[in-house]
């Protein structure tokens, strides 16, 4: 449960970080950042395999790129689904998904197993091990 909470809260840092730098990405509060981090949370376990899936012929042509075009799709649905987070253009969703995604993507690399927040030499570590 620890490990839910802090990639939710890393998310809400990932969704605040692209707001901040884009001008393109707009969150009301912080409590539409909270939603719009569990809407995105939600659609990436329900929607994103599925749509994965089907674009896999997409994918393996453009060597993985396309990938980033649907984290772009799925913040712009998450936008869709709340009120108050908006992406304006298809520029901004690109962009921002790439922010989001490097942001939580590192960030959840310190997030262990057990939901516990590790250190970078135990990160490394456990990494050399397997």
């Amino acid at each position: 449960m620890r490990g839910l909470i802090l990639r939710l809260l890393i998310n809400v840092l990932a969704l605040w970080i692209a707001s901040s730098l884009l001008s393109g990405i707009v969150a009301d509060t912080g409590a539409d950042l909270i939603w719009a981090a569990i809407a995105l949370g939600l659609i990436n376990a329900l929607v994103r395999p599925l749509i994965v899936l089907l674009t896999l012929p997409f994918t393996l042509v453009t060597l993985g790129l396309f990938l980033l075009v649907i984290n772009a799709a799925m913040l712009s649905l998450a936008a869709w689904f709340v009120d108050g987070f908006t992406v304006l253009s298809v520029l901004d969703a690109v962009l921002g998904a790439l922010v989001v995604t490097v942001i939580g993507w590192a960030g959840s690399s310190f997030v262990g197993e057990n939901g516990r927040i590790e250190r970078l030499d135990t990160v490394v570590m456990n990494r050399r091990r397997s």
